[in-house]
């Protein structure tokens, strides 16, 4: 098999099963190979380390110079993600899926994975991304202490793991899409986390999601909402310049308080303004 694909952007260079030591803006540390076979070691403790070895050096391989949206290597929310399936007590196979679980975006061959780990982990990378959000129940099922997860849940762990740490950092995207995210996380993930078993997981994905639909953020996009909806009662040639200018100076408020009231103000006062725009050219319109 040919080399990996070559590095771009301003990524750090991953070389074998080795990545330099990247924290984020929230001060998390990345885990290294080491970290995470101490993890699996905690509900595994004869885990053979080759498997994970591997499966963390193909990750590195295929990964080597994308970044995230945050500015870190790919590399770091892979072996994040599977730091929390370790730490949620799955077998080594499930963490290895975990740590190749974003090699769909990467030039990796498919078959390349069924010839270097097996049939089971090339099946739960194909699962992951196909699974729906409303697994079958017996997938958020709470999983009897020491026996061996089944396929749905250990597909229903990455997806989750995955979900947490996107979470994380959710800070990066965009406004809509934190929004949009955090609704899903608090309707969908965190009760799907509950019913599983991971009460850990479920309440920090409940949390996240919280802080983002309780932020400024997310007022803001209400009221900015509001605003849209208050310009169509203007005549159709003008709503654009007015929703331009009441959108800076909602904009200009710096509290969610300020920028209610703002919004008030415009509502009371935009029917006279309708009334005015629309009065024959030559008459004043002003407001």
């Amino acid at each position: 098999m040919g080399g990996g694909p070559p590095g771009h952007g301003r990524g750090s260079v991953m070389n074998g099963a080795r990545l330099r030591t990247w924290r984020s803006r929230r001060g998390d540390r990345c885990p290294s190979c080491d970290d995470l076979l101490a993890s699996v070691r905690v509900h595994h403790p004869a885990a053979d380390p080759v498997l994970l070895q591997r499966a963390y050096a193909e990750a590195a391989r295929w990964h080597q110079g994308h970044l995230r949206r945050s500015g870190a290597p790919v590399l770091t929310h892979c072996v994040t993600v599977a730091a929390i399936v370790a730490n949620c007590g799955m077998p080594p196979d499930v963490v290895c899926a975990a740590l190749l679980h974003d090699l769909e975006d990467t030039a990796c061959p498919p078959e390349r994975i069924a010839e270097l780990f097996g049939p089971y982990i090339a099946d739960l990378l194909r699962a992951i991304p196909a699974a729906p959000l409303d697994l079958s129940p017996s997938a958020a099922t709470r999983e009897v202490p020491g026996s061996a997860p089944s396929f749905e849940a250990a597909v229903l762990a990455i997806r989750l793991a995955d979900r947490l740490h996107n979470m994380r950092t959710i800070a990066f995207l965009s406004q809509a899409t934190r929004h949009r995210k955090a609704r899903e996380t608090v309707d969908v993930f965190a009760p799907l986390a509950h019913a599983a078993g991971l009460d850990h997981v479920s309440r920090e994905l409940h949390d996240l999601a919280s802080a983002v639909l309780r932020s400024p953020v997310a007022s803001y996009a209400v009221t900015g909402r509001t605003l849209a909806l208050l310009a169509l009662l203007l005549p159709s040639r003008q709503r654009s310049r007015w929703q331009e200018e009441w959108t800076a100076e909602l904009a200009a408020h710096p509290t969610r308080r300020t920028r209610a009231r703002y919004t008030l103000r415009v509502l009371w006062h935009t029917p006279r303004l309708s009334v005015t725009l629309r009065r024959p050219v030559g008459k004043e319109q002003a407001w």
